[in-house]
């Protein structure tokens, strides 16, 4: 299955990179379904990609979305690329999303910044003594692996323990893995997408080139 989806993937990839070679300017949700391909993908190559077309992208002065950045960055940290999941965070302007927030806490246990990551965690838990203040949900599975890396802590086991009881207790743990926080789409945006899939499909039918990879 997974063999056919990467083909699916890599088939698609071509297409969007023979659009940029034929100067077909890219919308910012063209960006993001060619950063998420790259991040479906995973592997150096599409890394290399990913980070040519975000670097190209930014030489023209095109806005990326945070969505877009998200997998980038996401993408980066799979490849144990840290320092750069760092720097394309960093200049994600509104970083308060639930996928930012894990990313964040990501990039923190990459880092081995635990004194921090503690930190960020314990600002989660008194946000919720506002109504007013938007509270920051975190993934099960990212909280996990953040207690895989302290279990060997014992004060930092605790502390986390104790900022994780209070999380749950507060409502601000979800069951969502981390993909499935990148790859969800809005239900408002849904039918945007559709469209923007029939229209990458439209225009490949007028590039002769991209027709004979798409037979390959």
């Amino acid at each position: 299955m997974w063999n056919w989806l990467k083909m699916s993937f890599t088939g698609a990839l071509e297409v969007l990179i023979e659009m940029k070679n034929q100067d077909v300017k890219f919308s910012k949700d063209t960006y993001v379904l060619a950063f998420a391909i790259c991040y479906k993908l995973n592997s150096p190559e599409s890394f290399k990609i990913c980070t040519t077309l975000r670097e190209e992208a930014l030489i023209k002065g095109e806005v990326l979305s945070t969505r877009a950045s998200c997998f980038a960055v996401a993408l980066a940290l799979n490849q144990n690329q840290v320092e750069k999941a760092i720097s394309i965070f960093s200049q994600i302007m509104k970083p308060e999303s639930i996928i930012c927030t894990n990313l964040n806490i990501m990039i923190h246990i990459q880092s081995n910044m635990f004194k921090t990551l503690m930190e960020i965690l314990k600002d989660a838990t008194e946000r919720n003594l506002s109504r007013y203040v938007k509270k920051h949900a975190f993934s099960e599975e990212v909280l996990a692996k953040v207690r895989e890396k302290v279990k060997d802590v014992p004060a930092l086991l605790a502390r986390f323990d104790e900022l994780y009881e209070k999380l749950h207790i507060n409502g601000q743990v979800t069951t969502y893995t981390l993909d499935a926080l990148l790859c969800h789409t809005p239900k408002d945006q849904k039918s945007h997408m559709m469209l923007l899939n029939k229209r990458t499909v439209s225009r490949r039918t007028f590039q002769p080139l991209s027709q004979s990879l798409w037979a390959e």
